[in-house]
């Protein structure tokens, strides 16, 4: 038996026992437009524009950014249209879990049991309130095998407080912004992350990888979760950003 693997899952496993959604410090100023999240030492600010567009920035205590700006794609659904016309739509199973598109990409992921390593993540970086904006976003999401792949005990240590900014790094590696169905993606494509980094799509037939910036491979296995907020699309694997 694997020891160090065992206490370090012992210790996430802990250290999230509690819910997801249950941000403690968890500051959050909205009106129509705007909202200005500020959590686990991350605000993050968010405006949405008349014509759909949305601006989203976001910057630590230790001084690290992100920012981020998406724009509907020719056929998208406003927030709005979504609530009404996606509440009977079809879902995909997930996890043990039927993900549906009248909830957003935090709360469908909350349902998967193959995604609890993510979940706490995501938690952990203080991105919960972003992912649960209106987007929309693109979110390949590694399921807890994929994160197991890691060497022993990194998750844990990505999930203390120090590694709040390299963690972030990693999560909003993540995402992209837009709203990308399988279909969007093809061959060759370069992918701009919300972190800045690109990722490459490789596609044949109705498989699809991508290769991230330190060469590492990750495949979807399954594709097109859609979500309020955007798409998801699980992968075996997780993607490193070069810095």
């Amino acid at each position: 038996m694997n020891t160090k693997h065992f206490f370090a899952t012992a210790a996430l496993t802990a250290a999230f026992a509690a819910p997801v959604f249950a941000q403690d410090g968890m500051k959050t100023k909205s009106d129509a437009e705007k909202t200005k999240t500020t959590a686990d030492g991350m605000t993050t600010k968010t405006k949405m524009a008349d014509d759909g567009k949305m601006k989203v920035k976001g910057k630590s205590d230790a001084g690290d950014k992100m920012k981020a700006k998406t724009k509907p794609r020719q056929g998208d659904m406003k927030m709005g249209d979504a609530a009404m016309n996606t509440s009977s739509g079809s879902g995909v199973m997930v996890g043990g879990a039927m993900m549906t598109p009248d909830k957003d990409i935090v709360d469908n992921a909350a349902a998967s049991s193959d995604h609890t390593t993510l979940v706490a993540a995501v938690k952990a970086a203080g991105l919960v309130e972003t992912l649960k904006s209106a987007g929309p976003f693109t979110v390949f999401a590694p399921t807890n095998a994929a994160f197991d792949k890691l060497p022993a005990g990194t998750v844990a240590s990505l999930v203390t407080p120090e590694m709040k900014p390299t963690l972030t790094k990693i999560l909003t590696y993540h995402v992209v912004p837009g709203r990308l169905t399988a279909a969007d993606l093809k061959n060759g494509q370069t992918l701009t992350t919300v972190q800045g980094e690109t990722l490459t799509v490789m596609k044949s037939g109705n498989s699809v990888m991508l290769k991230d910036a330190k060469g590492g491979m990750a495949t979807v296995t399954t594709a097109n979760v859609i979500s309020s907020n955007g798409v998801t699309h699980v992968i075996d694997a997780v993607l490193m950003p070069a810095k």
